[in-house]
């Protein structure tokens, strides 16, 4: 599977376990992180992670930050990216299957690295049920109801 991943300087140790278990795992990885903790912008490390999904050019997505929540909002801008803060396995795993969620968006400062680690494996490795779900995942984009 090919997964790009991408992260601020909250989440530099985070991305770089991640990364390993993926490649180990026999995953294409494609890094737009940081691999510093010197402070940087998050929206210039997701951006593109968002784009490789939009894009197809990738399967899914991780990103990292302190919160989650601000690298979350900025995947969230692109087309056709369904990005969820996770920060509990059963969270990962039903974004996964009720809601078709692309890239997985990790609080670095609220989880633990076996948990994040956890998440990415459920995250991975849940499918999308579809059926009731996907009539509610048709009606997520805001041009078919924003004027």
């Amino acid at each position: 599977m090919k997964i790009s991943i991408g992260n601020d300087h909250a989440g530099t140790d985070y991305k770089e376990l991640l990364q390993k278990n993926l490649e180990k795992s026999g995953h294409e990885v494609t890094n737009y992180g940081t691999n510093s903790e010197d402070s940087v912008d998050y929206p210039d490390f997701v951006h593109p992670v968002a784009k490789d999904v939009e894009n197809k050019k990738a399967d899914l997505g991780i990103i990292i930050c302190g919160s989650g929540n601000g690298a979350n909002m900025t995947a969230n801008k692109h087309q056709g990216v369904r990005s969820a803060l996770c920060w509990t396995v059963e969270i990962a795993k039903l974004a996964r299957e009720h809601n078709d969620a692309n890239i997985l968006s990790i609080p670095s400062r609220f989880v633990s690295k076996e948990l994040a680690l956890e998440m990415m494996d459920v995250f991975l490795n849940t499918k999308f049920e579809g059926g009731r779900h996907q009539k509610r995942i048709d009606k997520i984009p805001a041009k078919k109801y924003c004027s």
